[in-house]
């Protein structure tokens, strides 16, 4: 029997041997050695009723290919060949995504990857930004209706917009930012340009009638074109041109027969569509500048914190010896509701205002176009329902083409670049 054990150990570490010549480097090579891992299944008895050395028991090591107790070690120069095997599979591999379509087109990730989730989050933050633009409106008209005051209101506006901004940046849920003073030099034209754009729309809210306010600033298209002529040498095409045709005529139908038509609120609305673009125009420059590390949200809440600082001035030195507890109450208002509606005013103006900045970095000018497009039919339908605002159907169609107008002219945009692509 002790004859026969040996046999059969001599005869499997005979093939042992056999087969590892054959499956390893050849033993010139001194820097590969074995290890003995934990006892595995493997070393049961066989069916022969022999079993297989144990390592460290005089018996020579077995590779791993025939007993899976061990397991090789490269050494340093295989470790270096090794990562360079590695370095080289990296590079093949990166060379292959940036040749792909989806490296091209700036996404790094197919579209199925993160198009869904993408496109849910900008819908949720284009329905918000609806909603908060309805209600800024209705109850922004309702306080500008009791005290008629557009500079005290704005100025309240913007000192809401900073107290949520320092709370923002106090409970650390926004990176506070680190600017030189060249940074806000930079962005104070940004500041004033901000600032007078929503005295304007205030002006022209407390004059004319909300719908008819929304339908005057349906002329912001006509104001991207000519500035886009003025400061960045843009021809724009026929078709464009054209689109704006329907817009003009809109609105100038639609002012010939509004009941509440009032130059002052006309040409205000007509100033705070010049200011906003030009905010917007400046706006998108800045986030592009790779200089002006600042992101959107702390952009946006600079902007109003300077905002309101240029607008506490202004508003004491034309309304602040108007508005004074002593006119509040000659005027029989409730000055607890007032300040219940001017807080959810200033609430909605601030946050509708971010999710607008924050979609202007996510999108391009076009497609926020064409959302702010339609973002007015919303404010226009919930304002005349709201207020039951009289509207004649010549008003009504005119209302309609310049809609439809700023509409056409938002798909011939995004058109444009497909056509030069192609």
């Amino acid at each position: 029997m002790q004859s026969m054990a040996a046999a059969c150990s001599s005869s499997s570490s005979s093939s042992a041997w056999a087969a590892a010549r054959l499956s390893y480097p050849p033993p010139a090579l001194p820097s590969w050695r074995h290890v003995a891992l934990p006892p595995s299944p493997s070393s049961a008895p066989s069916s022969h009723g022999c079993r297989w050395p144990v390592a460290g028991a005089g018996a020579p090591a077995l590779p791993l290919s025939i007993r899976g107790g061990l397991r090789p070690l490269p050494s340093a120069l295989l470790a270096a060949g090794g990562a360079r095997a590695g370095a080289a599979a990296r590079t093949r591999t990166a060379a292959a995504a940036a040749a792909s379509p989806a490296a091209a087109d700036g996404g790094g990730k197919p579209e199925g990857a993160n198009g869904i989730p993408r496109t849910l989050q900008l819908g949720a933050m284009i329905l918000g930004w609806y909603l908060l633009n309805v209600y800024f409106n209705i109850y922004n008209k309702l306080v500008l209706k009791a005290v008629p005051f557009p500079y005290t209101i704005t100025t309240f506006q913007f000192a809401s917009g900073s107290f949520f901004i320092t709370l923002m940046w106090l409970l650390n849920l926004h990176p506070r930012p680190r600017l030189s003073l060249k940074q806000y030099a930079k962005i104070l034209p940004l500041a004033l340009i901000h600032m007078l754009g929503n005295v304007f729309t205030n002006v022209s809210l407390g004059k004319v009638a909300v719908s008819f306010t929304h339908t005057i600033k349906a002329m912001e298209p006509f104001f991207s074109v000519l500035l886009s002529v003025l400061f960045l040498g843009e021809t724009p095409s026929v078709l464009v041109l054209g689109s704006l045709v329907p817009i003009a005529g809109g609105v100038v139908l639609a002012s010939v027969t509004e009941v509440s038509f009032n130059w002052i609120g006309f040409w205000s609305a007509m100033a705070s569509n010049l200011t906003n673009q030009s905010r917007n125009v400046l706006s998108k420059k800045f986030l592009a500048d790779k200089e002006d590390s600042l992101d959107d949200i702390n952009l946006f809440s600079i902007m109003t914190v300077m905002a309101f600082l240029l607008s506490a001035p202004l508003m004491l030195s034309v309304e602040g010896i108007k508005f004074s507890p002593l006119y509040l109450q000659s005027a029989g208002v409730n000055v607890k509701e007032l300040c219940v509606k001017a807080a959810l005013a200033g609430t909605c103006f601030h946050f509708y205002q971010q999710v607008s900045y924050s979609l202007l970095a996510r999108v391009s000018p076009v497609t926020h176009s064409v959302a702010n497009s339609l973002k007015r039919v919303v404010v226009i339908v919930s304002s005349v329902l709201f207020f039951r605002t009289p509207l004649s159907p010549i008003n009504a169609l005119g209302t309609g083409i310049a809609l439809a107008g700023v509409f056409l002219y938002s798909q011939l945009k995004k058109a444009k670049p497909k056509s030069k692509a192609a």
